[in-house]
């Protein structure tokens, strides 16, 4: 049986992992869609849009032809939603934001108190999930960051007086706030299902570093999905890190669809993408607690 046209849609400027992840997607046979602005391109989501021969101009798909997907999930990302066709994104929460009600794509991502909610023993460090405004009265150093999006820059804060103030940011704004942790090594682990679908290093003593997964992050993946995994939606990314003590943590959780693949197998990372971010008609009962 053939199977429906898949769609990927990429934002105007794409990363070195976009780039990446869009010649995976070309070879694997789905149309791409570079967008040329901040904006749905005109026609795209409408009826029969993926059928038409006449595309509006920049907004075109970079291949016609439609493929199978990879062999590791190929019944469960090449789901078909709307006009007998299923779209798809990779992309930054703000163009996410815009493009995917219209194009009805569900974005999949972990709850905002989810790294808060971790057992100590997988976090190795205090974590609190609060209103920027509580945070205001901070006195210590401590990292802060947005949840889920790049809004409230992550970095170590000298004291709450250093956060970006109520005239920039809504008080009621949440934040994680934890404890000062530095990571000797960092993996990206791309979970899929409830496994390490795929993974690799990103970053040595701070530093941008790639290179292949190491054993131990991958088992302390498994580790962190056997206690925690439920509480994840079917598609998300996870970093992990490890010391100079050689204690392993959870470091953050992201969403697949606007993470980086870094070193990680394209082509499974794209799985982990296409699943965090595809038609919402298609959506599992357990998804259905983690759309954005």
């Amino acid at each position: 049986m053939t199977r429906p046209p898949r769609t990927l849609v990429l934002p105007p400027r794409l990363t070195a992992s976009a780039r990446t992840l869009r010649a995976t997607a070309l070879r694997r046979g789905l149309r791409v869609v570079e967008a040329t602005a901040s904006a749905v391109p005109e026609g795209l989501g409408g009826p029969g849009w993926a059928e038409s021969p006449e595309w509006p101009e920049g907004a075109g798909p970079a291949a016609s032809t439609v493929g199978t997907a990879s062999t590791a999930s190929t019944g469960s990302t090449g789901s078909t939603g709307g006009e007998g066709h299923a779209v798809h994104l990779h992309a930054g929460p703000s163009f996410a934001d815009v493009v995917a009600p219209t194009l009805g794509i569900a974005l999949l991502e972990a709850p905002a108190d989810w790294l808060a909610r971790l057992p100590r023993a997988l976090t190795r460090r205090e974590i609190r999930a609060m209103p920027i405004d509580e945070a205001y009265r901070l006195r210590r150093p401590a990292f802060v960051k947005s949840p889920n999006d790049k809004s409230i820059s992550a970095l170590v804060y000298a004291d709450g007086s250093r956060l970006p103030g109520p005239d920039a940011v809504d008080p009621a704004t949440v934040v994680l706030v934890s404890d000062v942790m530095t990571f000797a090594v960092e993996y990206r682990l791309h979970l899929l299902d409830g496994a390490v679908h795929a993974a690799g290093q990103y970053a040595e003593s701070g530093r941008l570093r790639l290179g292949p997964a190491d054993g131990d992050a991958l088992a302390f993946g498994r580790e962190v999905l056997a206690a925690a995994g439920e509480t994840l939606p079917s598609a998300i990314v996870v970093d992990v890190g490890r010391d100079d003590e050689g204690r392993w943590a959870v470091i953050e959780a992201n969403a697949a669809w606007a993470s980086g693949c870094y070193s990680a197998d394209p082509g499974r990372a794209l799985d982990t993408v296409l699943r965090s971010a595809g038609p919402a008609t298609d959506l599992s009962p357990h998804d259905r607690g983690f759309v954005r």
